[in-house]
């Protein structure tokens, strides 16, 4: 009984180590790419129906939350099936793993709104770019079981962000293509890597 314990132990370990190493491909290009499609709708939608944003931040939080959240269960939803298909019995594991990496900067953006909102609301002009840094992070955490060409994201991320925040400080509003170009540009991005490094390692496979 002893030596079957151990023997379990070793497998989970074994099963972690692998999870933390391998890289995740729970992420498909089309679904990525789509939804830097629906940052760009939404900045579309911003620009037509809300130009004046900074005097309805809450409309201008309902449009961009519920574009997050689109865009997550669009993700989320493909996740789940590719990692079932692709990363097999390992693919609950991995897909949490994935989803570890991107929580902290989800949860630190959702407090930074909330408390911006809360008791420095001439200030939610910061929002754009700091969500965009916030995104970075996470992106930055997810990275190492991604292909490396992730890293650029990353950087797009961080690089957008503050450029967000220098422009904004001049007007201090709410423009839409703070939100549409930096998020639809980045997601297109990381969806041309996800595609390139598909078709690599099918390549290499053949």
């Amino acid at each position: 009984m002893k030596d079957l314990n151990e023997a379990l132990t070793e497998i989970t370990e074994i099963r972690r180590q692998i999870v933390r190493t391998a890289e995740f491909r729970g992420y498909g290009p089309v679904t990525v790419a789509m939804t830097g499609l629906v940052a760009i709708a939404a900045a579309v939608v911003q620009a037509r129906f809300l130009p004046a944003a900074a005097n309805d931040v809450v409309t201008y939080l309902t449009l961009w939350i519920s574009t997050a959240a689109i865009a997550t269960s669009l993700i989320g939803f493909e996740m789940v099936i590719r990692s079932r298909t692709i990363h097999s019995s390992l693919g609950p594991e991995m897909t949490l793993h994935a989803i570890e990496q991107l929580v902290p900067s989800g949860v630190a953006g959702a407090l930074v709104t909330a408390v911006l909102i809360r008791v420095a609301p001439d200030a939610v002009w910061t929002l754009p770019g700091l969500w965009q840094i916030l995104f970075s992070l996470g992106v930055f955490a997810s990275a190492r079981f991604l292909p490396r060409a992730v890293f650029a994201v990353a950087v797009w991320y961080l690089f957008a962000g503050l450029v967000c925040l220098s422009l904004a400080a001049t007007e201090r509003t709410l423009s839409p293509w703070m939100m549409g170009w930096p998020f639809g540009i980045g997601q297109l991005f990381a969806a041309a890597i996800l595609q390139w490094s598909e078709t690599g390692t099918d390549d290499s496979i053949e």
